[in-house]
This record gives structure tokens, C-alpha cells and sequence, in this order.
């Protein structure tokens, strides 16, 4: 399918676009970062928002709310404040709102898009129109009507930015809505209010419908941009690129707008064939990544383990080429095999006397300074917990680092547990004063209100305490288990503040005191509030600061995933087997965080606890190495080495 893009920005050519292929039937650009195709978009708004205000014209923006538009709006605000930007001539109608749903409350999209743009920036009040969660069941058909007309007044919208939900919907137009709907009342679907819970704190609170703009109010839209960020999108954003046009999947009716574009990071486009497959589009320069990529592919297409891939399962799926340069599968199989067969490591700081050259750790020095930084302060054990265990028996000197507090993640409940049990076990101690305070602002906390310093404190020492109690059962001592509090975090709400100078210098400073031989970091990036990225992009930046200091030449750093995605096997340096004994022991270690194993608040879109989505990720990730054909194992840790 041929498609005609009329308006599209001459900057997301030169960014990330690429020659249409015979898979992709939805212009798409893709960039490293979601912060610099965020700012283009912006840019592309701006450059609208100015053109129309020079014809004299008023500009009509239809906007999205959710996690994606975020940083679109941060530079829509930094243009107005800095630039001048002014949006006096802008008109903007919202997809969609939950219904029933008060506009004060700290879950409507009145109160996102108020905290996120419109109390930053000049718009009339007046030209603002997000659907009302809170009219009569009996009117909502008349009052959907009226938003219909009330978009047909201004001509239309001239800008449309839109997200993705996993379900494929775009504003709340859930699977099965019809090319031709309008703006209506819809019943959400189960997997949306999922997505949802951990904003609500659990699914039993997320609204059960919405008021949401139609698939074909969306697409007279002269102009749609669509966002996607993650690996948790990569799935919906294939099947909406490369897949059939299907009412299941709403957003691949975009397939037939003649104006859109879907902007990308790498993570939302790793499944599309370009990129999983590059090999069936076109030409390729085998490296050894992307042979390694396309023997793993291969085993799992053709269901076989690598030594048994021959020249026609080559052939008959798309690699003559590289059996081609390579000569036969004889030697390219057993090179892949031996490749990912030193991959695995039950020596993740380096076996001390043996043969290094086919290790993914160096022997020496034998005893190892070693960091784990841990966004949250459970972080080390779900992701790595085996591997924590397996460096502190082998003798190395391992530190802790848990970057954040982690304490929105506890439940009011929990706290006034926490609380009444200490006063009634001190009940004259110095500090009942504040267990007082912290257990009244519990009981009078209004649905709107942050928690008040003592509550947040009082939290924040729940995840401490409980912090020490796994790294006590994993033996590390106290003195080496380090508690960050980066301010970032500290707002007592789910949107944190941008990293500062003062964060990086924390990290620097740990880094600086202990000159470590190995740092282990967070990048899973699939976390849903992004408490990943920052804590990692905090690494990084300390890391960079540090490069040129003597120590830092002996410093490797791998990171780690498992709390919500894990390493896929063609990108993992080093894969750390456990014994079923290891598994158990790590499961204890999780257990030590308590406020996080039942009815945890910020869970994301996986349902089960934390503890078992780690242990069945590390036994799944064994039992694609033994499909392969490498050794057997009752489960595996992924870590992958990054250069700073």
C-alpha cells in the first residue's frame, strides 16, 4: 500500500526514517531516545501552532494523555516559557476521559492535562475541551454529539497526537470499534483497565467505561502523530505497521489515513521485521550481533537447536546470504554454538586461576568491589538476586546501592500497620510523637492529597528495613548496603522531578568511595512510571563524569533486566545459571520485601507478584538455551555488558 504524506516534518526524515519495505504498510520513524523524538514533535506542533497564527487562523490540536505525550508537553511548556511560544489561537479538543470520573480528581485527564500543560501555558480557558466524566448516564448520547459538533465548528483537527494501548486502541476505542464510530460512551476492555491499576492502586478501582472521540472522528484529523515508547509496545506497534487491517487491532485503520506517521523509539520497533528480521527486507552486513540474532531467530522458526540447523533451513528462510559468505552451516553453527555456550558463567565476578579468554568476566582481580545499584529497594533481588548470592559466596566485596526510597509503593495500610505495631510496642518513646502524626495523616488522607512528610518517611522506612533483611539473608554486611534517597524521587507522587546535578553527585560520590570493579545497573527500561530510566541515566552520566579517573579503566558495567522484561538470548554477554537450591534461596530474599509481595501498588501490566514473574523470566530465559542446544539449567540471570 502506497501512502501519499502530505505534511509530515522534514526533520523525522533525517532523524529516523528509512525506504518504505513491503512489510510496513504505516510511515514510521524511529529514534535511540524518546526525549529527542519527543522534542521534534514539539517542534512540529510549534512550527503549526506559529503558521496558523500568522495566517490569523486558530489551530486545533487533538491531544492524548497517558505516559507518551509526556515529554511533548514538558516542550510544548519550556517553548512557551523560553521561546515565546504563544497558544492564544490554540483550540484543543482531548480523546477521552474514564466515566464516571470528577475532573479534580488526581486520576481524570482534566487533572493530567492541567498538570502537565495547561496551567503552563496560555490557552483560553474557554478553548479547552476534554469530555465530562461527570454527566447523567441519560445524557451522555446528546452530550457526545455536542463535542462532535463542537469539533466540526473549528473545521476539523488540524493536529492529532495520539498514543497506543496494548490492546491496540487508540483514544479509549477498545477492539471491535468500527471504522465509522464517533465520539461515545464505550465499556473498557479488561486489559486497558490492567494497564491502568497501578494508577488507581489495583483494578478494582479503574473505572469500567469512558467517553471516548470515535475511529472516525480521530481520522479526518488533517495531520496524526502517533507515539510509542518501550518494549511492551513493541508487539501492538507490529501488528499495527505490518499486520491486516482489522477492527480487533483499531489503530491499523490508520493504515488508510494519507497523513500519519507513528514516531518510535528502538524499543516499540525491535519486533518490526526491519529490525528483528532485517535480512527478509534487504541487504545485510553480517556482523557477529546480527548472525548471532539470525541463528537464534532461525532455531526458533525451524524449532530446531543449533547444531542440527542445515544449508536449506538457511536457504528457505531468508539467509542464503550468510550461508553464502560463511561457506556452510557446518562451521557457522558450531561457532554460534560456542559463542552462546561462553555466554554462561556460574562465575559472574570471574573464576579466579582458570582460562579467561572464553569467560565473560575477567580473572582478576580475584576478589572483586562490586556495586549494585537497585532502583527501587527491591530491585537486586528480583532482577538478580541469584547472582547477588552467587558474588557474595564467591568472596567478593559486595555493595548495595538502592537509588530510591520506594516509598509511594506502600499502601496506606501497610503503613499504619507498621505504625501501630511500633507504638504499641513503645508506647512513652521518643518517637511516638511522629508514628502519631504519620498514622493520623493515614486516617485523614483525602483521595487528592500526597502523603505527608511523616507518612512518607514512615514508608520509606518500611523499604529500608526491609532492604536489609534480604541483604542480612544474603550476608552482606550493614555498613556495605547503601541507601541514596535521590531526590528525583522525593515528591510523595508518581511524576518525579527531572534528574538533577545533586542526584548524579550521589552516585558519583558512592562510586568514587568504593572505585568498583563491576556496577551493576537497571535497564529495564519497560518500567511503567520510569524510576528505571532515571536511576539508570544517573549511572551513566556519574559513570561518564568519572571516565578519565585511573580506577575506572579496571570498571565494567552490565546491566541486568527481569523485573518487567528480560534480555533477549542474541543480546545477553553473560547468562548466570542457578540450582533449584538458588531459585529457592532467591525467592526467600524476595519474600524479605513484604509491602511489595501481596497487592502491590505500581504492578504494571504483568498481574503476577514480582517473585514469580522473576522466577518463571529466569526459567524461561534456561529453557530457550536448552532449546538451543546449550547446557540445562533450572533457571538463568541475563546480564548484558554496556561501554560507557
Amino acid at each position: 500500500m502506497e501512502h501519499l504524506i502530505e505534511n509530515k516534518s522534514i526533520a523525522y526524515e533525517k532523524a529516523g526514517s528509512h525506504e518504505d519495505n513491503r512489510y510496513e504498510k504505516i510511515h514510521n520513524v524511529v529514534f535511540e531516545s524518546s526525549s529527542e523524538a519527543s522534542l521534534l514533535v514539539a517542534k512540529e506542533i510549534a512550527e503549526l501552532i506559529v503558521e496558523k497564527n500568522e495566517k490569523g487562523e486558530t489551530c486545533v490540536l487533538g491531544l492524548a494523555t497517558g505516559s507518551s505525550p509526556i515529554r511533548v508537553y514538558d516542550e510544548l511548556v519550556k517553548m512557551h516559557r523560553e521561546g515565546g511560544l504563544s497558544f492564544k489561537n490554540v483550540v484543543s479538543f482531548n480523546l477521552d476521559e474514564y466515566f464516571p470520573m470528577n475532573p479534580e480528581s488526581i486520576h481524570s485527564y482534566h487533572h493530567f492535562m492541567n498538570e502537565h500543560l495547561f496551567n503552563h501555558i496560555d490557552i483560553p480557558k474557554e478553548n479547552i475541551n476534554i469530555p465530562d466524566g461527570t454527566i447523567a448516564q441519560e445524557d451522555i448520547k446528546e452530550y457526545c454529539q455536542e463535542y462532535e459538533k463542537r469539533i466540526k465548528s473549528y473545521g476539523g483537527i488540524d493536529f492529532q497526537l495520539l498514543g497506543i494501548g496494548r490492546t491496540g486502541h487508540i483514544g479509549f476505542n477498545e477492539p471491535g470499534s468500527h471504522y465509522n464510530s464517533i465520539t461515545r460512551s464505550i465499556t473498557l476492555d479488561q486489559l486497558t483497565r490492567e494497564d491502568a491499576s497501578s494508577g488507581f492502586h489495583g483494578i478494582e478501582n479503574v473505572p469500567k467505561k469512558a467517553i471516548t472521540m470515535g475511529v472516525g472522528t480521530v481520522f479526518l484529523s488533517k495531520r496524526i502523530v502517533l507515539l510509542a515508547w518501550g518494549h511492551k509496545k513493541a508487539e501492538v506497534v507490529k501488528e499495527t505497521i505490518e499486520g491486516e487491517i482489522l477492527p480487533q487491532i483499531p489503530a491499523t485503520y490508520l493504515q488508510e489515513h494519507l497523513n500519519t506517521t507513528m514516531v518510535l523509539n528502538t524499543e516499540a520497533a525491535s519486533m518490526l521485521t526491519r529490525y528483528e528480521s532485517p535480512w527478509l527486507v534487504g541487504e545485510v552486513q553480517w556482523t557477529e550481533p546480527l548472525m548471532k540474532r539470525a541463528v537464534v531467530w532461525l532455531c526458533s522458526k525451524v524449532e530446531k537447536s543449533i547444531l542440527r540447523l542445515t544449508d536449506k533451513d538457511y536457504n528457505e528462510n531468508g539467509l542464503a546470504s550468510l550461508i553464502a559468505e560463511k561457506g556452510s552451516s557446518y562451521q557457522l553453527n558450531i561457532d554460534m554454538f560456542n559463542k552462546l555456550q561462553h555466554t554462561i558463567s556460574g562465575w559472574p565476578g570471574g573464576k579466579p586461576n582458570a582460562d579467561d579468554s572464553n569467560r565473560p568476566e575477567r580473572k582478576s582481580p580475584e576478589r572483586k568491589r562490586v556495586i549494585i545499584f537497585s532502583p527501587h529497594p527491591d530491585d537486586d533481588v528480583i532482577s538478580m538476586g541469584g547472582t547477588f548470592d552467587r558474588l557474595v559466596e564467591q568472596g567478593h566485596e559486595v555493595h548495595i546501592a538502592y537509588q530510591t526510597s520506594g516509598n509511594i509503593a506502600v499502601s496506606n495500610a501497610d503503613a499504619l500497620k507498621f505504625a501501630e505495631v511500633a507504638m504499641d510496642f513503645l508506647p512513652n518513646g521518643g518517637g511516638v510523637d511522629k508514628l502519631l502524626k504519620a498514622a493520623q495523616g493515614i486516617r485523614n488522607q483525602q483521595e487528592n492529597e500526597i502523603d505527608p512528610i511523616e507518612v512518607r518517611e514512615l514508608k520509606g522506612l518500611i523499604r529500608k528495613r526491609e532492604s536489609i533483611a534480604a541483604t542480612r539473608y544474603l550476608e552482606v554486611p550493614d555498613a556495605q548496603v547503601h541507601f541514596l534517597t535521590l531526590p528525583f524521587y522525593e515528591t510523595g507522587t508518581i511524576k518525579k522531578n527531572p534528574l538533577s546535578k545533586e542526584d548524579i553527585l550521589i552516585v558519583k560520590n558512592l562510586i568514587s568511595e568504593i572505585k568498583p570493579h563491576q556496577v551493576y545497573a537497571a535497564g529495564d527500561l519497560a518500567d511503567p512510571h520510569g524510576t528505571h530510566k532515571v536511576c539508570l541515566d544517573a549511572v551513566f552520566k556519574a559513570l561518564a563524569e568519572l571516565k578519565s579517573q585511573p580506577y575506572m579503566k579496571d570498571c565494567w558495567l552490565w546491566l541486568y533486566r527481569g523485573a518487567w522484561h528480560e534480555w533477549d538470548i542474541h543480546e545477553i554477554d553473560m547468562a548466570v545459571p542457578m540450582s533449584p537450591d538458588q531459585v529457592l534461596r532467591k525467592r526467600r530474599a524476595i519474600f524479605f520485601h513484604q509491602s511489595q509481595k501481596d497487592g502491590v501498588l505500581f504492578q504494571g501490566e504483568d498481574l503476577r507478584e514480582f517473585w514469580v514473574r522473576a522466577e518463571e523470566r529466569n526459567k524461561e530465559t534456561a529453557q530457550r538455551y536448552r532449546e538451543l542446544g546449550l547446557a540445562d539449567y533450572a533457571a538463568i540471570e541475563a546480564f548484558k555488558r554496556f561501554d560507557y
